[in-house]
């Protein structure tokens, strides 16, 4: 299936293809994604990009308040501050999954997304729709031509490669180290544990 972001009833349909633990390609703040519930659905995506290895993927929350949920460490009040937004957080985990100590988590700035999520009321996993070592695909008919048939839904909001990418701020450690320059610029912060 495939819907148009615009369309009034875009994020409930939506939502409800998520809830069965499908995968859905869809616009997110920055380009087209593979998104799934968390962790239900990783190994479906990684097999959809056809990634062997075992690099983690973001996770998308509804609201900055979320990411307490997920880590017992203290998040500066200066980076939180930039959320909703173009902003990926690496943060510790407060209940480690076997060897996962630590995770990427983003509030998007985009509403509809935060609609979606909020909806499921789990975290969204996120990763560019593209098989692995293969550039990113930011067009529609590129996406559609490419996974059509291999995910029971893609939502449409046109060309989606504009878009800087996030910028991702590991603070696992109490040091906020940024690990890639996006969008968002980050103040300088001291240790903060």
């Amino acid at each position: 299936m495939i819907l148009r972001k615009s369309d009034p009833d875009s994020a409930e349909k939506t939502a409800e293809i998520l809830k069965q633990e499908d995968i859905a390609i869809i616009p997110t703040d920055t380009i087209y994604g593979f998104s799934g519930i968390v962790p239900e659905t990783e190994e479906k995506i990684r097999k959809l990009k056809s990634r062997e290895e075992q690099k983690s993927f973001i996770r998308l929350i509804a609201s900055p308040e979320e990411l307490r949920l997920y880590t017992g460490e203290p998040v500066p009040m200066e980076l939180l501050a930039l959320w909703p937004g173009s902003l990926t957080l690496v943060v510790s985990l407060a209940v480690p999954n076997g060897a996962e100590q630590t995770a990427a988590f983003r509030c998007p700035g985009d509403q509809w997304l935060r609609r979606v999520i909020k909806q499921i009321g789990k975290p969204l996993y996120s990763t560019s729709v593209n098989r692995s070592r293969m550039p990113p695909l930011t067009a529609i008919d590129d996406i559609i031509r490419e996974f059509g048939d291999a995910v029971p839904l893609i939502v449409s909001a046109g060309y989606c490669g504009n878009n800087q990418p996030s910028t991702i701020v590991d603070i696992s450690t109490g040091i906020c180290k940024v690990l890639r320059q996006g969008i968002i610029p980050v103040p300088k912060l001291p240790e903060f544990r």
